[in-house]
């Protein structure tokens, strides 16, 4: 049977569709012979300017177990007079009302996926994510503390790796002792001190703090041109291992080559409603040339700058002598991606 034109364009893709989708990508990689070396081309996952990819998506709230949170994820068109790509609304609403459910003590959750990638002609389809060393998220943010999970085809099915989505437009204020009972202090405030040690026995990993740490690539603070949007670079060995939300040991690194499903929850159980859009999200090495110039047109004076190490392919032709001491912590052009990978591996 040879696949008809009807067949490739459908959406959701079926299984024809995606196996050619699949081996069309897998024979440019070899074609070119780009798995000889790294990446500098971006590797797009969940493309929400494509209305399918929106539908090909679960939401997921505590109304499964009785709660009273909602959960949506919409589709809204781009925006030429502001330059606002299509992207995925998700929102709804974050109650932490119980059930009349003796079986329920704790809710106030929301969260999104996509759904089963499906199968191709060798099995089941998963994102290889090997090459690249950062989780990519073109996103515009309310403030909320939105998670980025991550879930593999690992031995516990009910496995996820967690990572804070921070911002730069809505930075959580630090807890003082005059503050300590806003909803926006440290999570880990808001919880019984038998809670939190259940749920960090080792402390709170860095990657989940309110902070964010070094490795995390971020746009400097502006004060004007700001459109909302930024892009934000997640380290993939920066995840953190949890299972039901408890973080999991040992520690283990994602498995990036199967990479089941990516998604983005809310369980910062601070009452009322949320609102967060994504444009894009895609696994990377650094920004390069050829995504700077949409990069700056959707986040304006937020872009972020091309990565020198892509840029130079990681021959060693970054301009050291015009940096300053401290320079790659503040900001991503000098990261210099590939020399850092040895460092997160270790």
């Amino acid at each position: 049977m040879f696949p008809t034109a009807r067949c490739l364009a459908a959406k959701p893709s079926g299984f024809l569709k995606r196996s050619a989708e699949e081996l069309g990508r897998l024979s440019k990689i070899a074609w070119n012979s780009e798995a000889l070396s790294t990446p500098t081309k971006p590797y797009r996952l969940l493309d929400f300017e494509d209305e399918s990819s929106v539908a090909n998506c679960k939401t997921m709230a505590d109304r499964a177990v009785g709660g009273f949170s909602t959960a949506s994820l919409d589709y809204i068109p781009a925006d030429p007079s502001s330059n606002a790509p299509a992207h995925a609304r998700f929102h709804g609403s974050i109650s932490t009302k119980l059930p009349n459910n003796w079986r329920v003590e704790r809710t106030g959750y929301a969260a999104f996926r996509n759904q089963d990638r499906g199968l191709w002609l060798f099995g089941r389809l998963y994102w290889d994510v090997d090459p690249y060393s950062y989780l990519a998220l073109r996103v515009k943010s309310d403030g909320r503390r939105y998670t980025v999970n991550i879930q593999t085809d690992s031995i516990v099915e009910t496995d996820i790796h967690q990572h804070r989505l921070y911002t730069r437009h809505h930075r959580v204020a630090s807890t003082t002792a005059d503050d300590h009972l806003s909803p926006y202090s440290a999570p880990e405030a808001l919880e019984s001190p038998e809670l939190a040690e259940a749920r960090y026995p080792n402390g709170l990993p860095p990657s989940l703090s309110d902070v964010p740490p070094p490795s995390t690539v971020m746009s400097s603070v502006t004060t004007s041109g700001s459109t909302g949007w930024e892009t934000i670079l997640l380290p993939f060995n920066s995840f953190v291992r949890t299972n039901y939300g408890l973080v999991v040991e040992p520690q283990t690194s994602i498995i990036r080559q199967r990479v089941k499903s990516i998604g983005i929850g809310l369980t910062d159980r601070v009452e009322g409603p949320y609102d967060l859009r994504i444009h894009r999200i895609w696994a990377t090495n650094g920004m390069s040339e050829g995504e700077i110039e949409e990069e700056q047109r959707i986040c304006g004076a937020d872009a972020l700058p091309v990565d020198e190490g892509v840029r130079t392919g990681w021959s060693g032709e970054v301009a050291s002598h015009t940096s300053k001491p401290g320079d790659s912590e503040k900001s991503p052009k000098g990261k210099g991606l590939k020399a850092l990978r040895d460092e997160w591996d270790a």
